[in-house]
């Protein structure tokens, strides 16, 4: 199909003529003698564009053009016409042409038409594949992406929700933890029972304690009537708490024993209550490093982390970022209106450059925000967000044949370490794992890292001459 040129033209010797010159600028060149004949090739074999005639015997081209757009939408017709028959070439585009040429013409200026005209049929094409993808996506919940590394978490997803083990979700902010908790949920044979969520960041200790275990009539001030907390309301579903790594020292303690007991006793009462809930915990944090600092619980840590799931980076995710972009395009058009249908391809190069700190959900701000600017029916690197389009990689080169250039071993892997450190969101078990190292090795390597200063150049030795 790319380049495949279908000319239709009842003037034999001009199609031999431009079957010979576009085959020389590299296209492959079909002719048809009249329109009848143009659209049964059309029908037989796949052509990337068609170029026709304006007037033609038989059938005229605006006739032609109107019956190849309403059979075969996805081709775009070029239409040549004579000079002064532009309200003809008018027709053509009201037709569903995608563009004309005006006799006598350059053929360097038909070519580049013609290379606009297959560009513009390769991005409609990457759009419809990208809503299709999109649709068949949803089969996995509400989470998109085709990355290796997503297919790796949806098969770990898979693997583990029809089991009661406690899970552990980890990852950066934004990247869609409690969607993965409510996919788990919903293949679970809880699936009917409630999902209940919990911010253990959001509240201070004695709420979170109330929120989770319950109080009785009188427990304090406020406590006018006896309330269940959420390990009771999430009976026979899944209990979420979400940033678990944020939760009060005191608070741990009460949870390891309820998790241990799978019973809560709730706050100014004397009585146990048995609970039946599946328990799902997500943080942020390197939790192993939180244990080793003291600041969160060793013990907690072993209960909850029966199960891992790593929900990677957006920057980890390739293509996906695209994917997910076109999602969102769909999502905030105006109601009943599809006034942006797409990603310019230099847009979408900034986008796929761009690192994410803030994950999927900046990447949702962006083209909500781009959707909303859009002056064209395609989002433009002008319509992206200043941090998108100003930003600039920080690769380190490690290639040169000028001797002053290359840098000392230890400073290479100074910079190394702190790259994969940033790249992994700061998760120093993660980043151990990357770079080899045991976590002691990795935390003196830091040290050494942050408090070395930058090397001399001229301190760097050159060969003698």
């Amino acid at each position: 199909m790319e380049r495949r040129v279908l000319i239709i033209d009842d003037d034999k010797s001009m199609c031999e003529v431009l079957q010979a010159e576009l085959e020389k600028r590299g296209f492959g060149a079909t002719t048809a003698t009249t329109p009848d004949e143009g659209v049964r090739k059309l029908n037989e074999d796949d052509f990337g564009i068609v170029l026709t005639d304006i007037n033609m015997s038989g059938m005229s081209g605006v006739d032609l053009c109107r019956q190849i757009v309403e059979s075969r939408e996805d081709i775009p017709v070029v239409v040549m016409t004579a000079y002064g028959s532009m309200e003809a070439a008018i027709g053509a585009i009201r037709a569903g042409a995608y563009d004309f040429v005006t006799k006598p013409f350059e053929m360097d200026d038909l070519s580049l038409t013609l290379e606009r005209g297959l560009k513009h049929r390769a991005l409609h094409e990457e759009v419809k594949r990208l809503r299709r993808v999109v649709v068949d996506q949803q089969r996995f919940d509400d989470i998109l992406g085709t990355s290796p590394a997503m297919k790796k978490m949806y098969d770990l997803v898979a693997r583990v929700a029809d089991t009661e083990t406690t899970v552990l979700v980890t990852g950066e902010s934004g990247t869609g933890k409690e969607l993965v908790a409510k996919a788990i949920h919903a293949r679970s044979q809880r699936r009917d029972g409630p999902f209940v969520a919990i911010n253990c960041a959001a509240m201070p200790e004695n709420l979170l304690e109330s929120e989770l275990f319950g109080h009785v009539k009188g427990a304090f001030t406020d406590a006018r009537t006896s309330r269940s907390g959420l390990f009771i309301k999430a009976s026979k579903g899944t209990l979420l708490l979400d940033e678990i790594g944020e939760m009060p020292a005191g608070m741990q303690a009460k949870l390891l024993r309820a998790l241990q007991e799978r019973t809560v006793r709730p706050v100014g009462g004397d009585q146990e209550q048995p609970f039946d809930a599946r328990i799902i915990a997500a943080t942020n944090r390197d939790l192993e490093t939180e244990v080793e600092e003291k600041r969160f619980r060793e013990d907690l840590f072993y209960r909850i982390n029966v199960v891992r799931i790593h929900v990677p980076p957006l920057r980890a995710r390739g293509s996906d970022i695209l994917l997910l972009a076109q999602h969102f395009l769909q999502r905030y058009q105006p109601s009943g209106n599809q006034r942006v249908v797409g990603i310019k391809s230099t847009a979408a190069d900034k986008l796929l450059a761009y690192p994410w700190p803030g994950n999927v959900r900046e990447l949702q701000n962006c083209i909500e925000r781009a959707v909303a600017l859009a002056q064209f029916d395609h989002v433009g690197v002008d319509d992206l967000p200043e941090r998108v389009r100003e930003y600039k990689s920080s690769r380190i080169a490690i290639e040169s044949n000028d001797p002053a250039e290359l840098l000392p071993m230890e400073e290479i892997e100074r910079r190394y370490i702190l790259r994969v450190l940033e790249a992994v969101g700061g998760n120093k078990t993660l980043a151990a794992q990357v770079l080899g190292f045991d976590r002691r090795t990795l935390y003196r390597k830091l040290e050494r890292a942050r408090d070395a200063p930058p090397p001399k150049r001229d301190a760097i030795p050159t060969q003698p001459s």
